[in-house]
Order: C-alpha cells, then sequence, then structure tokens
C-alpha cells in the first residue's frame, strides 16, 4: 500500500453527483472508497478507478456504516477525506407526510451523514489533517414546498458543518458544505418538462448542473489548497438562489 497517498470514502457513489466525485479525486491522485447500498453499480464505477475499493452501505443502519468503515480501513487505512453525499427523498406535504417518511429521510440524510463524521475522526485527529465535504442541498437554504423532511435533513447538515469546524479546526480538520441546485442525475430526469422549464426560468446561468459541476467544488474543498477554508457552505446553483 502506498501511504503516501490520500485516502477519500465517498457515500452514494454508485451514480450521479457522488459517482463524479469519486471520478474527480481519483483524478487527483486520491486512493476512493466507494460506499453506497447496491454493489453491482459500485462495481461499475470500481471497473473505471483503479485504486479504489468497494463496501455496501446502508446510511439508515449505524451497524452498516460501522461495518462498512471497518472494511476500507483494513483495506487502505486512516480515511483522509469523507464526501457524504448519500441521500433519499420521501417528499409530501407537511400536513399528511407519515412519521416514518420523516424518520427515514433523517436518519439517513443527517443522523447516517453524523455517524460517518464520527467513524473518520479519530482517525483524522490523530493525523492532525482531514477534509470532511458534506453534500447539503440549495434547498436546505431556500426551502421547498412538498420536502419538510429533505429540506430539515439538508439544513440541519449545515449547521453539523459548521459546529464540526469550529470543534476541529485546532486539529487541522476542515469541514465544509457543497449546496448543490438543480443537478442532472437520474433523480431529476424523472421530473416533467413542464417542471423542468419552470427550475430553468430561476436559474439565471440558464443551464442545469452537471455531477461534474459539483465533483470540482467538492475535489478543491478536499484539496491541500483549501487548508484555509473550514465551516463554508459553497454554492453550485448557477445564481439559482444567493
Amino acid at each position: 500500500m502506498n501511504t503516501d497517498k490520500k485516502t477519500a470514502f465517498v457515500t452514494g457513489a454508485s451514480r450521479g453527483i457522488g459517482r463524479a466525485c469519486a471520478e474527480a479525486l481519483a483524478g487527483a491522485g486520491v486512493r476512493v472508497v466507494l460506499a453506497a447500498r447496491n454493489r453491482e453499480r459500485l462495481e461499475e464505477v470500481a471497473g473505471g478507478i483503479a485504486d479504489s475499493y468497494v463496501v455496501e452501505m446502508d446510511l439508515s443502519s449505524s451497524e452498516s456504516i460501522e461495518g462498512a468503515f471497518s472494511k476500507a480501513a483494513k483495506e487502505f487505512g486512516r480515511i483522509d477525506i469523507l464526501v457524504n453525499n448519500a441521500a433519499v427523498t420521501r417528499d409530501g406535504l407537511a400536513l399528511r407526510m407519515k412519521k416514518e417518511d420523516w424518520a427515514a429521510v433523517i436518519d439517513t440524510n443527517l443522523t447516517g451523514a453524523f455517524l460517518c463524521m464520527q467513524q473518520v475522526l479519530q482517525g483524522m485527529m490523530k493525523a492532525r489533517w482531514g477534509r470532511i465535504v458534506n453534500i447539503s442541498s440549495v434547498v436546505g437554504q431556500s426551502g421547498n414546498p412538498g420536502q419538510a423532511n429533505y429540506v430539515a435533513s439538508k439544513s440541519g447538515l449545515i449547521g453539523l458543518t459548521k459546529s464540526l469546524a469550529q470543534e476541529m479546526a485546532s486539529r487541522n480538520i476542515t469541514v465544509n458544505a457543497v449546496t448543490p441546485g438543480f443537478i442532472e442525475t437520474d433523480m431529476t430526469a424523472a421530473l416533467g418538462d413542464e417542471l423542468k422549464a419552470a427550475m430553468l426560468d430561476r436559474i439565471p446561468l440558464k443551464r442545469f448542473g452537471r455531477p461534474e459541476d459539483v465533483a470540482a467544488a467538492v475535489k478543491f474543498l478536499a484539496s491541500a489548497e483549501a487548508g484555509y477554508i473550514t465551516g463554508a457552505v459553497l454554492a453550485v446553483n448557477g445564481g439559482m438562489y444567493m
């Protein structure tokens, strides 16, 4: 094992933004642990990344999270970079939202991300170096009707980012958030043309984002060059929310 290389752990790495982040970090010479629930998709991503390792992980299960990080540590050693990207949605108006739909989104998107951070902090503190990048969302800043649970989870992730940035700064560990806007992924591809047109009207740059746009921001925040940036919320939204 080449101990000079940094190791990144990317959640939700099987597609979309997570996959783009993994590929961007690998392109920068970082070893990458690819984590998600779908092993088949992960293996496909790993096929294009030479120095990678696949772990199945369910963010709604603390046991699954602990097991995935334990396997990654045995393969690559300490995790230097964590990208908390995986998330789920269970949309619905707040008035009729079921408690289990609220809990499922909060447990995965916010609690799951927090538990992932706990898994890497000890190693980062010992090394006195670490990068944590949390993928929030533009709606975590602006709000969005019909997504109270998702918005709460993503807004909470911003608050968690700022708190942890203050706790970890003395150990040279930076913690930042990226807030993507409307990004072309499998999730957004399912939306109707009318809704897409309405969304496009709200974006000053007059185009939807690409996963690579978000990955470029993540790669920067994970780099040595971003060492004096912590607690920041970097918007990648085409001007959709300022």
